[in-house]
């Protein structure tokens, strides 16, 4: 069916016997796909870049003039086929006829919609079960009952009851190895699935489940919270890190434990730059107070820094702070609620990177521990606190603040700081191999070093990549971080122990999608679901919606690869290693499920389902309407962004600084996530013209731009 323009005077039927009214642009851009070979490579809207369409002839013909932008009339979704044809017009290159463009993978759909829906492009009514269906044949039930879990708190499915009857055999494939009661082996899926929600905020009693059964609870009406705890099996390792302290960390330990001994407890902040031992210490207290039966919460800012110490959990989803914090806020968890309990009872908390959060998220959670402890006289109702960072890192992020809101943000900034005791590490042990460049990174850090009018500092000439202004610069360095990737494909410790940072999610996308490329294998092409929520008059079309790329939410188009390393965008199950920044490597994908691992942390070697989630940015002013991708809550992690990075230790470290960095403490984390001064390398832009644009230079050495607040670390 196409449309066909004629005169109101005009007798119909001669319309459309007319010679020639068959044929159209678009069955003409069929015909053209046929005759040329450059054309199957164009979408249908971009063909008037290369083509030229000569309307009395009724042909498309290759362009020698003139640049040409294409557009495609838009529909709405409720115009049925004709919105699914021009779904698959913007996705599909090189169809020669209508029944080509509804054919995939050699089956011919019976419709537009349909062929949309198998290429991935439109969402089908039955992803989920698909999902779990898909997710079957990994065989691995207990892997599977964590997917089910996940997409009942963020899926919102619809018939929940009918995906647990359609999928509880593979659920429970395990359990009927060892079980032959039909009844035992249900309630044993369910109290699974109960203890997932549980880690997830949920109650299985808000789903349409079978009931619950407690005679057959094991956990014995103890709370869930202080199980998971009290589970976390003190390593004979980190027990003994006590004996391996140096003096300065000696003695913090001391001091810690005997505020943990006092009645009243205390508050401590651990301060030192990178490589002085803070993680070391964290362990340290933590193999100590768990090997005497006690229980010590470990959190921190972020996911990555929360995965390396056993047990920990980012702060916000171990203390249920709100997203959005404001002054004088409180946690959202009650007294009654199993969170309370749990720090009731903690010997020890630890919040490590709280440089990186704001104070009012600190402060909120001293307000609900005085209100929970009973007594308000005292910081965190007397518990024994400590927070450890690096002022010299990226400090909280403040929507278009400005330096002294941003300031104002941080955790000296609050009226807690005057009672922290100050525990400053600053024994270093990058130090011992190379002084030199462990005093370089702190003068960085402290903003000491040399710099010109406008804050660039001259870097080591061995640790730059030279710049040439050439697209070949990039690829350099990613050959001296990724080299001899071929050879190491099956090896999950090379791919997560380098990687390429940068300042903006932009140029971390750009090369992401060139390390994908290069990374051998056959690849797996996702299709995110877009849609802006009240917008009945389709005003905003789904192509504008898929251009978007909002910080925090993954791409539209996710190219994956087997064994290629992504990062989790979302706190999906924080107590089993699935934070925001947790680093996995995929082993497996089907259309609507991907098998990932994870590769860093307490809780490497575990394998995971992760599904197509709803996502909304976390700024709701981002755009004047509610937008919502529905995606894998992944991204390649090849390359990410600085502060991304913080907390992370990363062996080889490759920089790409296309533009300065912004902010305070960027080029000081940036330059110190690497072990050793040989495994940096850094690709920095620094001489533009007035317009902007880079100009080749061969100078010796590169500068690069250094942002720091002094203020902040002279409080």
């Amino acid at each position: 069916m196409h449309m066909v323009s004629f005169n109101a005077r005009e007798d119909l039927n001669e319309v459309v016997a007319r010679h020639g009214a068959s044929r159209t642009m678009l069955t003409e851009y069929f015909e053209a796909n046929k005759k040329y070979t450059e054309a199957r490579r164009l979408l249908y809207r971009d063909f008037p870049t290369t083509f030229v369409w000569h309307a009395g002839k009724k042909i498309w013909k290759k362009r020698s003039q003139r640049f040409q932008v294409g557009r495609i009339v838009s529909a709405h979704p409720a115009e049925g086929e004709r919105y699914y044809l021009r779904v698959l017009l913007n996705n599909v290159v090189g169809a020669t006829s209508f029944e080509d463009l509804r054919t995939v993978d050699g089956f011919v759909c019976p419709s537009f919609r349909e062929a949309a829906e198998r290429r991935g492009l439109v969402e089908a009514d039955n992803t989920i079960d698909e999902c779990l269906t898909e997710a079957e044949l990994f065989q691995m039930p207990s892997s599977l009952r964590r997917l089910f879990a996940t997409i009942l708190v963020f899926c919102e499915p619809s018939d929940v009851r009918g995906l647990w009857d359609r999928h509880f055999e593979a659920m429970s494939d395990d359990y009927r190895r060892s079980q032959t009661c039909p009844r035992a082996i249900e309630q044993m899926v369910l109290h699974d699935v109960r203890n997932m929600l549980q880690s997830m905020g949920k109650d299985i009693e808000s789903f349409p489940l079978p009931q619950i059964d407690q005679s057959y609870d094991t956990m014995g009406g103890e709370v869930r919270e202080i199980i998971e705890e009290s589970m976390i099996e003190a390593g004979s390792e980190d027990a003994c890190l006590a004996s391996s302290l140096n003096s300065e960390q000696k003695y913090a330990f001391d001091k810690i434990l005997g505020a943990i001994d006092s009645d009243n407890g205390g508050v401590f902040f651990v301060d030192g730059p990178g490589g002085t031992g803070k993680t070391f210490l964290y362990r340290a207290l933590l193999g100590r107070i768990r090997s005497e039966g006690k229980i010590a919460v470990a959190t921190a800012t972020s996911g990555v820094a929360a995965s390396i110490m056993p047990g920990g959990r980012t702060a916000h989803s171990r203390f249920k702070i709100p997203l959005s914090i404001e002054e004088g806020a409180v946690c959202s968890f009650t007294k009654q609620s199993g969170t309370a309990k749990l720090l009731q009872v903690a010997s020890l908390i630890i919040w490590d990177e709280a440089s990186m959060t704001k104070r009012q998220a600190v402060e909120a959670l001293d307000n609900s521990m005085r209100d929970i402890m009973g007594r308000r006289d005292l910081p965190f109702g007397g518990k024994t606190v400590v927070f450890g960072g690096d002022f010299r890192q990226v400090l909280p992020v403040v929507r278009k603040g400005t330096r002294p809101q941003i300031i104002d943000a941080t955790l000296r900034k609050s009226y807690l700081w005057e009672n922290m005791n100050q525990l400053r590490l600053v024994h270093n042990m990058r130090a011992q191999s190379d002084p030199w460049f462990a005093d370089f990174l702190l003068r960085i850090g402290n903003g000491t070093e040399e710099s010109d009018a406008d804050n660039n500092v001259q870097l080591p000439e061995d640790i730059c990549v030279p710049y040439t202004g050439k697209d070949s610069d990039l690829d350099m360095l990613i050959e001296h971080v990724f080299h001899d990737l071929d050879e190491n494909l099956a090896d999950p410790t090379y791919i997560t122990s380098r990687a390429i940072l940068t300042t903006r999610n932009e140029n971390v996308d750009s090369i992401n999608m060139r390390m994908i490329e290069r990374f051998p294998g056959q690849e797996m092409i996702y299709h995110s679901f877009d849609r802006a929520e009240d917008d009945p008059h389709n005003y905003y079309p789904s192509e504008f919606l898929n251009s978007l790329t909002p910080n925090g939410l993954p791409p539209h188009v996710l190219k994956l690869k087997l064994n290629c390393p992504v990062i989790l965008l979302r706190n999906i199950d924080p107590a089993n290693g699935l934070c925001n920044g947790t680093r996995l490597v995929v082993r497996g994908f089907q259309r609507n499920a991907i098998d990932a691992e994870i590769v860093l942390g307490q809780h490497a070697g575990k394998r995971v389902f992760l599904p197509r989630i709803p996502l909304c940015p976390s700024d709701d002013e981002m755009f004047p309407f509610r937008f919502k991708r529905k995606q894998f809550p992944v991204r390649l992690s090849f390359a990410m962004t600085i502060n991304k990075a913080q907390g992370q230790t990363i062996p080889n470290v490759g920089v790409y600084l296309p533009d300065p960095v912004f902010s305070h403490g960027q080029l000081y984390v940036a330059l110190s996530r690497a072990t050793a001064r040989g495994n940096i390398k850094i690709l920095a832009v620094t001489d533009k013209d007035k317009g902007g644009q880079s100009k080749s230079t061969t100078t010796r050495g590169s500068k690069a731009r250094n942002i720091v607040y002094k203020e902040v670390l002279t409080m």
